[in-house]
């Protein structure tokens, strides 16, 4: 299994001023000694080219990739005519910073406050997606939503979309028992759409039963850590990814001895 560590975990640390993105990465790579990193773009100070430049090349001097950029402010649907257009723009940047970052995934949310879809959001959405999906194509990522708020946390929301656009740089970012609908089942029905995922510090006593069903799937993304506390944030997250992988070598080993290995 490959793991990740969500750079959201430390936003704690970042509202005090005590963490940025070029801290995150000397964290990921030198306190939990990953080579993959987990964005979240609110942890970029901005979209200047330069600025993204160093960035990258942080990353690469440490030898590590982008898993991941996860973005706000960028939601694909909003009732406001005017909002829905900046997210649209916002949506634009963040996906040129994907590629000068040189991110394998990108999480752009559905939007839409409601449970429900309309026709007309439904048809939006799409519409944008397809056209996301292209550009990731073309940059060499994949991108999509995250069962992160509204309507996006009704699994049937996201087979109905991830069956419209159709196409093959398009999937979701799971964020493990993030469900309104469904909650039970959730997981398992949209684990095949996943090319990212989150586990939250609240699912980590489910942690063998996810990884069962990453496994069934042939999931070949990472396992995300995400925390959420804002607080002890540094050994919070070392407890939740040392967690996964106890849990996932343990699972392998009942496996060997299952063959007489």
């Amino acid at each position: 299994m490959k793991y990740t560590i969500a750079s959201y975990s430390f936003h704690g640390m970042m509202n005090e001023g005590k963490m940025d993105v070029f801290g995150y990465l000397e964290s990921a790579k030198y306190r939990y000694h990953l080579n993959s990193a987990d964005i979240w773009n609110m942890m970029l100070e901005s979209f200047d080219v330069d600025y993204l430049k160093k960035v990258k090349e942080a990353i690469d001097e440490k030898e590590m990739y982008l898993a991941n950029l996860c973005v706000d402010c960028a939601e694909v649907w909003d009732p406001n005519p005017e909002a829905k257009e900046q997210w649209y723009q916002n949506a634009l940047k963040n996906l040129k910073a994907a590629e000068i970052l040189g991110a394998e995934t990108v999480r752009i949310d559905m939007g839409g406050r409601d449970l429900d879809m309309t026709e007309e959001q439904f048809e939006y959405t799409v519409m944008r997606y397809k056209e996301y999906a292209k550009i990731a194509h073309d940059c060499g990522f994949k991108i999509g939503p995250e069962n992160h708020w509204g309507a996006s946390r009704v699994p049937e929301n996201i087979k109905k979309v991830y069956e419209a656009v159709d196409h093959p740089s398009f999937g979701i970012l799971l964020h493990f028992d993030n469900w309104d609908v469904d909650k039970e089942n959730g997981d398992r029905l949209c684990a095949q759409y996943a090319f990212h995922t989150h586990l939250a510090a609240w699912v980590i006593p489910q942690c063998e039963e996810k990884l069962r069903i990453l496994e069934s799937v042939g999931y070949q993304g990472h396992l995300g850590i995400e925390h959420h506390s804002s607080k002890n944030e540094y050994s919070q997250v070392a407890w939740q990814l040392a967690t996964a992988r106890n849990t996932w070598e343990n699972m392998k080993n009942q496996q060997l001895r299952k063959i007489g290995v």
